[in-house]
């Protein structure tokens, strides 16, 4: 057995190794049993899809130990259904949903004591994972592929967590092309945005603002998660074909409305960072990290959101209200927690 002898409370946004994962594998037209192994490593043709044609889908989704000791998980349902969206739109097999949510369950449940504890700020990260296993050179899907669920404890993918962080535009790099593979979760997408990335955090910017590919006048996804912002009283998030639909900016946005607060799903013409009073960057990982200036390299313009450093007050209620939600603090009343008994 490893280790788990954690500082849980210091714990970064990086892999620790835990038990077990979980496996199954299609094969002959159908899904197979769930396996259970202790191995971090496959065995892959040196042909096979994955490799060569980018047949690769991922999610990331979240489990909290709350407020009375059970263990939930957030949202699972819907990164069933997005990681199928993925599948078809790269033509591999859809892993189906009860498939994946036993699986996502049963990694947990063999993980519990890797499951940080209430109130140390961290939570165990969940990574189910398809492949395309076939050996083809030609260009053709697989006809065999591994789904696998591995997890690990992790704390604040912003090292800053939630304060205020400087991002910054610059157009000589495209996240995603237009009717692209944005809307789906393969690992080419961030493949593609890693340069931007690196550059981005070497001038000292958490995060890469990134402008729509087509014309370069509309703000699209902010590094590896969605982008939202407050404007006079509204909230307001990029609408796009080329991107991620977001599990976590959907949840934001529901309760904003419980809030009574306007929702905006639309293009946000550049210009308009001008005019906001808060922003932030939200995903799965991230949750949702306040932006405090928004450099546009190119011009040299500085959109100063945060005045005075501190998130703002709709963005830290909406934050709030997302966590109380997760570790159990506050009622669930739209059933988004998934609770695994016995752990």
């Amino acid at each position: 057995m490893r280790d788990n002898n954690l500082d849980w409370a210091h714990l970064s946004f990086g892999y620790i190794p835990t038990d077990y994962n979980v496996r199954c594998t299609f094969k002959d037209g159908k899904w197979g049993e769930i396996e259970v192994s202790q191995s971090e490593t496959i065995n892959m043709h040196i042909a096979a899809t994955a490799l060569h044609y980018g047949q690769e889908i991922f999610e990331g989704l979240k489990a909290f130990r709350g407020a009375d000791g059970k263990v939930r998980i957030f949202r699972l349902e819907e990164n069933a259904k997005r990681i199928v969206e993925s599948a078809k739109g790269v033509m591999m097999e859809p892993v189906p949903v009860e498939l994946f949510k036993k699986m996502v369950v049963e990694a947990v449940k063999l993980n519990s004591r890797f499951i940080p504890p209430y109130g140390s700020g961290a939570s165990l990260y969940i990574r189910p994972i398809e492949l395309g296993m076939s050996a083809q050179i030609g260009v053709n899907p697989s006809t065999e592929y591994v789904f696998m669920v591995l997890v690990t404890p992790v704390g604040p993918y912003f090292k800053e967590g939630f304060k205020p962080t400087n991002i910054c535009i610059m157009r000589e790099y495209d996240r995603v092309a237009p009717k692209g593979t944005g809307r789906w979760k393969v690992g080419g997408n961030y493949a593609a945005s890693l340069d931007a990335g690196v550059k981005a955090h070497d001038l000292g910017y958490s995060a890469v603002l990134y402008l729509d590919p087509r014309e370069k006048k509309y703000v699209d996804e902010c590094g590896p998660a969605n982008f939202f912002a407050i404007k006079d009283g509204k909230y307001i998030t990029p609408a796009s074909e080329s991107i991620l639909p977001s599990v976590t900016n959907n949840s934001i946005m529901q309760l904003a409305r419980d809030m009574g607060i306007a929702v905006e799903e639309r293009h946000i013409p550049l210009e308009e960072l001008s005019q906001i009073q808060e922003a932030g960057a939200c995903g799965t990982a991230a949750v949702a990290s306040p932006v405090a200036e928004i450099h546009d390299l190119d011009n040299g313009t500085k959109y100063i959101v945060s005045k005075d450093g501190q998130p703002g007050e709709i963005t830290t209620k909406l934050y709030n209200r997302l966590r109380a939600i997760q570790l159990g603090e506050e009622p669930d009343t739209h059933g988004w927690n998934t609770i695994v008994e016995g752990i």
